[in-house]
């Protein structure tokens, strides 16, 4: 009898090769994980861009402007046509923010540009001079305004000013001394009147914490130089608005807030769903300078609804 021999094994199945990572089936998208993305990149942005705004970008855009408004008041004073009233040597009036006069206060090491206005948006470049006060070295009292913290903190140091301090302010009409005569709080007692061609300067900032801002700091100065000639003010005391005031606010700004904050939606919309088609780096190397630029201006914008004196 013949012994039949088992038939031969099987080969081995070849192994298959897993699919490369371009060729496998992507997850189905997801309409609420893009949106919940997108609306947590906007919140990231417009938080990160708050702090730097009132930090570090904000320090470095007002040192900034105010070597544009040097420049601009430096070339007016050489060429005679420096703002000695409340409109230009061609009868325009002052633009907001327009530089006019060059504060320095030696003994806090302090030199700034002081422009037109006392908004908000304005006090971001330095400090500003109130419209409906005169000059400074003009009869009357001439007020200026500026930030205690953000945006450079032009007066952090403004309740450390001794009595007797000088504060020097050049204009259209020459450089005038002012000699400080007393530091005001809430409910402090005002100063005298002022009679015939005397002329006061108060500067005013906030006082309190840092970027909590919970009053209001004056400091007082008598004009001890000749008063200069003050042409006729079309503006009167108190014709000003409330964002004008000591800590007022923007609310003018809210529709900068709203349009800036729809196109960075818009962005961070775009983002996510670049990031699910194109690659990780590649997305954020492109969308990180947009999504921080647009959240930088949504904070710019906030920024004018916070009081002006921050």
């Amino acid at each position: 009898m013949s012994v039949l021999a088992p038939p031969p094994p099987a080969p081995p199945a070849a192994a298959v090769p897993p699919a490369p990572p371009s060729a496998r089936p992507r997850p189905p998208a997801r309409p609420g994980l893009a949106l919940g993305g997108a609306v947590v990149c906007v919140l990231a942005a417009v938080l990160l861009g708050f702090a730097a705004n009132l930090t570090l970008v904000g320090h470095l855009q007002q040192a900034r402007d105010q070597r544009v408004r040097y420049a601009e008041l430096r070339r007016q004073l050489a060429l005679g046509t420096a703002p000695v009233g409340q409109r230009t040597y061609d009868g325009k009036p002052l633009a907001p923010g327009a530089p006019v006069a060059l504060l320095h206060i030696p003994a806090l090491h302090l030199r700034k540009v002081v422009g037109e206005g006392t908004t908000s948006g304005i006090l971001m470049s330095g400090p500003g001079h109130r419209r409906d006060t005169p000059l400074p070295g003009q009869a009357g009292t001439s007020v200026v305004m500026g930030r205690q913290w953000g945006y450079g903190s032009p007066f952090a140091r403004l309740g450390d000013l001794p009595v007797g301090s000088r504060v020097e302010l050049t204009t259209g009409q020459g450089t005038s001394v002012y000699e400080v005569t007393g530091i005001r709080r809430a409910g402090d007692r005002l100063p005298a009147p002022l009679t015939g061609d005397q002329g006061r300067l108060t500067l005013i900032t906030a006082t309190g914490g840092p970027y909590t801002p919970s009053g209001v700091l004056r400091v007082d100065a008598r004009l001890i130089t000749p008063v200069q000639p003050s042409p006729p003010r079309l503006l009167r005391s108190g014709w000003i608005t409330p964002a004008e005031e000591a800590m007022g606010t923007e609310n003018d700004a809210w529709l900068a807030v709203f349009l800036w904050s729809q196109a960075l939606l818009l962005a961070a919309l775009v983002t996510v769903w670049t990031y699910r088609g194109w690659g990780r780096w590649q997305t954020w190397i492109c969308a990180v300078p947009v999504l921080t630029a647009l959240g930088l201006s949504v904070a710019t914008s906030l920024t004018r609804l916070l009081p002006n004196l921050l």
